[in-house]
């Protein structure tokens, strides 16, 4: 397994700061944090959920996680507090666990406002079990965000291309995964994510997914009423 981050990249209705001067503002406006779990080896994203920063969403979305995964593995995620408890109720001692806590300093006189900050170092700390020191890293994770920001217009930075509902903000993330674990060829791998992890055989192209969106919305048939039978 690899790492776990949240990324607070987008928001629904209005910015967080502007959310109670907004017209008719929905209950659910305002920053929505996307959670994301990789696994380094075939870089298929088993879980990603929408949320806030809570520990309720870090439960949520490390319970999902672990119902997701066979074997014993070892995660790495960022100093984030509600991590801990989250995986301490998942995994309990059947993990290898670590998180990697960095530092950040000043970004240059003037690239402050558009600039992240400048990473100046990192400390690894054994949280659970014996995970490796070499393998403790949030790089693909990371990385995966930056594919998620690029891939998603609703997370570009300073534009006004932002979902107005959450419902939208979270089936757009969810097309952008499945497609990313299914449709797209990883260019290290040479085949999709899931192909990779051993979850199917094929590339799959957009018309499979449109077929699972169908099946999921086609009503189901109802029974009619009983009819007692002639005697």
């Amino acid at each position: 397994m690899g790492g776990i981050d949240r990324n607070q990249q987008s928001f629904v209705y209005a910015k967080q700061k502007n959310v109670g001067t907004a017209k008719a503002a929905p209950e659910d406006a305002g920053d929505a944090w996307t959670w994301v779990a990789i696994d380094a080896d075939s870089k298929l994203v088993p879980p990603w959920r929408i949320g806030d920063r809570s520990s309720e969403t870090a439960i949520a979305f490390v319970d999902d996680l672990a119902k997701r995964l066979r074997n014993r593995v070892q995660i790495t995620t960022d100093g984030h507090k509600p991590y801990l408890e989250a995986i301490e109720g998942a995994f309990g001692g059947d993990i290898d666990y670590a998180m990697l806590v960095k530092v950040y300093g000043q970004a240059p006189e003037g690239q402050r406002r558009y600039s992240p900050a400048v990473c100046t170092g990192a400390h690894k700390h054994r949280i659970e079990g014996n995970p490796d020191a070499r393998h403790v890293s949030t790089s693909y994770v990371e990385r995966q965000n930056l594919t998620m920001r690029m891939s998603i217009r609703r997370f570009t930075r300073l534009t006004n291309v932002f979902s107005r509902k959450l419902e939208n903000h979270a089936l757009s993330v969810a097309l952008h995964y499945m497609h990313y674990n299914f449709c797209r060829i990883h260019k290290t791998l040479r085949v999709a994510p899931a192909m990779a992890a051993g979850v199917t055989d094929r590339v799959w192209d957009m018309t499979d997914i449109a077929a699972l969106i169908a099946a999921q919305e086609a009503p189901v048939a109802k029974r009619g009423a009983y009819k007692k039978r002639a005697a």
